[in-house]
């Protein structure tokens, strides 16, 4: 406003004054040996760039007339000082208001930056950080050579500027040569080892020679051999090179050190720790250089994206569907596709598959003829399953093309029924489908492993016979019956114990067509003693099946460490059994899915063509997202 109001007058003014109430303002403004952070030294600086401190005036808050505004007063009280300002304005300068003596802003005010370190210090440490900013910005140790390289050219440039060069040394400044490598390695390898080694090195220059007892590097027998410390070691008289004989030592941790063992490795094509070790003691010696190369193979990109393993993690525990009793069977089921099968039709051959339907609880089956794998073909073996085992409140899956179309459709034909209904008792329920993640068998191990056994079944009865499709259906009903007969609990060889549990003993309320005893007297109807006859043996299945069976699943028979989890960032390799290693999909996680125990199971990836699901043991961890 200052600097306005003279622009716009013709005539010229005095120096202006300017009263403020704020002590703390005051301070920073007259301030000269103090930091203030941005926000107060931008305002600082642009108050000070139009004024001088000496016109800045303190005036007490009761006399201040901005106030008048600010605390808000009525039209008639506006008539006094906001308009003609302060009284003490027309007197004399010498009784203008004075500033208070102790005009000071306390060491904790937020806005003062801290004092810096002692300048000696700060120029030793500093010194040091910028060294070791200058090595740590290269990632490749020819990099780091070839930088050094130039800067020693640089400086013996400044040392000849303003003397007379000859073409050929104007012309060796401007390219690297092998003897500037050399140099430049030198200068590395020498500021590494004072860093590391300062004591080592002290005793070697001392009249005695020799480093102490206590020292890492004692039983190398440690030298220094123009100005770098080398291996003295028991080879002197053999045949081999001197860089070989007497290496050059290096710590363990600097990163000069793991610059030189990448290098290595890369030039010995990615190999092995043996073969690294054996190329890297040619011309240096590292501290714990087994540990290192162990360490440095398990993060190279390119040895995990050819040789690195697919993820695993800790099992999971096992889910409610198949821990809860006293169920009806087929309550919870798990449903798969196998074979086909060739079947004689008159004088052609046509194609069967199989349905299997396993419950999850009492790990009976159930098979199923189907005529293709097409969704009409699923949902006609789903509904014949339904028709003869009940109503299914849960069914699990792969993620089959078929499996998917016959859960859009099933939903759509239940929601149907639900609409054709009258008594609200009949309501059809909706059956809960749920999907494993792509390419994931081990999700499904329940039913999985029933499929083995009906495979090897009909293999030992067909004998590679051709069937028909009437011989087919009738073989998968005696390969159902014999599945479910086999034995869930370890069969005894006591006379005396019950014989082993199996999932007839729940379907058919005996492995053998026979009636157990029954728990009745001679007052109960035919009805009622046979339907407390089938609730007696139930009672007895799931009593069984709690006791006997169930703490067999108690044991993690793989998995049983906990891995990292993967991260959202992380870098992969889809695994695809398809096809070669070299043609596997790179990807990065964008999504996690922990269960209940924050354990990652699957994820989300990104890769060049989309976005897929897969399983943790389809992806191998290339490069982890927080390096």
């Amino acid at each position: 406003m200052d600097r306005k109001i003279r622009k716009e007058l013709d005539f010229p003014l005095n120096e202006s004054v300017f009263w403020t109430d704020s002590t703390i303002v005051l301070h920073y403004i007259r301030s000269d040996n103090k930091r203030f952070r941005t926000f107060v030294a931008n305002r600082i600086s642009t108050i000070r760039d139009a004024s001088e401190p000496r016109q800045w005036r303190y005036v007490n808050t009761e006399k201040n007339p901005a106030d008048d505004v600010s605390r808000g007063l009525t039209p008639d009280k506006l008539n006094g000082r906001w308009l003609k300002g302060p009284s003490f304005l027309c007197a004399d300068e010498m009784e203008w208001p004075i500033a208070p003596a102790d005009l000071q802003v306390p060491p904790s005010d937020p806005e003062i930056k801290p004092p810096t370190e002692n300048a000696s210090a700060f120029t030793t440490q500093s010194e040091e950080k910028s060294l070791e900013r200058l090595i740590n910005t290269y990632s490749s140790w020819y990099k780091l050579r070839r930088g050094v390289s130039w800067l020693l050219k640089f400086m013996q440039w400044l040392k000849l500027k303003g003397k007379t060069q000859t073409e050929q040394e104007l012309r060796d400044f401007k390219r690297i040569s092998y003897d500037d490598m050399q140099k430049a390695e030198k200068r590395i390898l020498h500021y590494v080892q004072k860093c590391f080694f300062q004591k080592e090195i002290e005793s070697l220059t001392d009249s005695d020679g020799k480093v102490t007892k206590t020292s890492q590097l004692y039983k190398l027998d440690p030298k220094i051999d123009e100005g770098l410390l080398r291996v003295g070691g028991r080879l002197e008289r053999s045949a081999l090179p001197l860089e070989a004989k007497h290496p050059v030592l290096l710590p363990k941790g600097s990163h000069v050190s793991d610059l030189i063992l990448r290098d290595v490795h890369v030039k010995a094509g990615h190999s092995g720790r043996n073969y690294v070790l054996s190329v890297l003691r040619e011309k240096y010696w590292m501290l714990g250089a087994g540990a290192a190369i162990r360490s440095m193979i398990s993060r190279c990109v390119m040895c995990r994206r050819q040789r690195g393993k697919k993820m695993s993690q800790k099992m999971a525990d096992l889910p409610e569907n198949r821990l809860l009793p006293d169920e009806p069977p087929f309550s919870k089921v798990g449903i798969d596709y196998f074979g086909p099968f060739e079947v004689k039709r008159g004088r052609s051959m046509e194609k069967r598959y199989g349905v299997m339907f396993t419950c999850l609880t009492t790990r009976a089956i159930h098979l199923e003829v189907a005529h293709s794998l097409d969704t009409d073909s699923c949902i006609s073996a789903i509904r014949r399953f339904i028709a003869r085992r009940g109503n299914i409140k849960e069914m699990l899956s792969d993620n089959g093309t078929n499996l998917v179309g016959a859960e859009r459709e099933l939903k759509r034909e239940i929601d149907g029924w639900n609409k054709a209904q009258i008594s609200a008792d009949l309501l059809q329920k909706g059956i809960k489908w749920t999907f494993n993640p792509p390419t994931a068998s081990h999700f499904g191990g329940v039913w999985e492993r029933q499929i083995g056994t009906v495979r090897k079944l009909i293999l030992a009865v067909t004998k590679q016979q051709v069937l028909s499709g009437e011989s087919l259906t009738t073989l998968f009903c005696e390969i159902e019956s014999i599945v479910n007969n086999r034995p869930l609990t370890s069969v005894s060889d006591d006379v005396n114990d019950l014989e082993a549990l199996t999932p007839n003993h729940l379907l058919l309320l005996n492995r053998k067509p026979q009636l157990p005893p029954t728990v009745t007297d001679r007052s109960d109807v035919y009805s009622r003693r046979r339907w407390r006859q089938i609730q007696y043996l139930a009672d007895v299945f799931w009593r069984r099946w709690s006791r006997e069976y169930l703490p067999q699943l108690q044991r993690r028979e793989r998995w049983v460490p906990s891995h990292r989890n993967l991260q959202i960032g992380d870098l992969v390799l889809v695994a695809d059994a398809n096809t070669q290693r070299n043609s596997w999909l790179l990807g990065r996680v964008l999504q996690t899915f922990p269960d209940k125990k924050g354990f990652t199971r699957s994820a989300n990836i990104k890769t060049k063509n989309s976005v897929i699901v897969r399983p943790i043991s389809k992806l191998c961890l290339i490069l982890e997202g927080d390096c």
